[in-house]
């Protein structure tokens, strides 16, 4: 419900009602995103890693300033629970494609890395990735609104 001064008691601003471009712009942004998703599903799969294996060498490698991540940064970036991230590295790590390292810093934590194998196949998959975003980049760019809130400056 909104206050008297426009905004939302979580502090967004109210929504104008949205237009049948709207609807059209999000269920296209949509589209796209549910098309890459599907495309990246298969390339993986096709290269014989899941979906899951992917995102995890995805988020060690671009993880910000360093070529590692503990479980617990690694369980934030793909948005999952700590045991599912474990039990991930787990399977990872049988497959030749992560290893683990103590975390000097903190003896409870553990560093997960990159092997050389983890490191080819991201590279390769990473490729086609890219190539195929560039291919959508228009379906998948991001849609434009008008009116108060979304009107460019």
């Amino acid at each position: 419900m909104p206050r008297e001064d426009g905004r939302m008691d979580d502090g967004r601003t109210e929504s104008a009602p949205l237009t049948k471009q709207d609807f059209e712009a999000l269920a296209r942004f949509r589209f796209g995103i549910r098309r890459y998703l599907r495309f990246s599903e298969e390339a993986v799969r096709s290269h014989g890693l899941t979906p899951q294996h992917y995102q995890l060498l995805l988020a060690l490698k671009g993880f910000p300033g360093r070529e590692w991540a503990t479980m617990r940064e690694l369980a934030d970036r793909l948005q999952l629970r700590h045991h599912s991230v474990v039990e991930l590295v787990d399977r990872a790590q049988k497959q030749g494609l992560v290893d683990r390292a103590p975390h000097p810093p903190d003896a409870r934590a553990i560093r997960v890395q990159l092997t050389a194998a983890g490191q080819r196949d991201l590279a390769r998959l990473s490729a086609l990735h890219r190539d195929e975003l560039r291919r959508m980049s228009a379906v998948l760019a991001l849609p434009t609104w008008e009116g108060p809130e979304g009107a460019a400056g």
